[in-house]
């Protein structure tokens, strides 16, 4: 099994970005996707989340500004972010769960940088 995270950069404040999270050796269309984020020094936070079937979930200091969405035919998730602020900084991660966590990975991490 494989995932892997892509599309982080360097970015000007209020610009966007789309990261991509493509799984491979596993059924994809069966797990629950979420992207967390690390910024230096702090704790992990949820970013966004997709269930199987299609059920978004944001935290309220993302909402509206981030949408998570899901190809099961080409097995990756994607996470467009938009009006990006330098609080966004941080490293993204995507994860993939089912079967109640016996089915868990993580992606490598893609490093979202948003200058002011």
């Amino acid at each position: 099994v494989q995932l892997q995270a892509s599309g982080g950069g360097l970015v000007q404040a209020g610009g966007s970005l789309r990261l991509s999270c493509a799984a491979s050796g596993i059924d994809f269309s069966i797990h629950d996707v979420t992207w967390v984020r690390q910024a230096p020094g702090k704790q992990r936070e949820l970013v966004a989340f997709i269930t199987s079937g299609g059920t978004t979930n944001y935290p309220d200091s993302v909402k509206g500004r981030i949408a998570i969405s899901r190809n099961n035919a080409n097995n990756t998730a994607f996470l467009e972010m938009n009006s990006l602020k330098p609080e966004d900084t941080a490293v993204y991660y995507c994860n993939i769960r089912a079967l109640a966590g016996i089915s868990n990975y993580w992606g490598q991490g893609t490093l979202v940088t948003v200058s002011s």
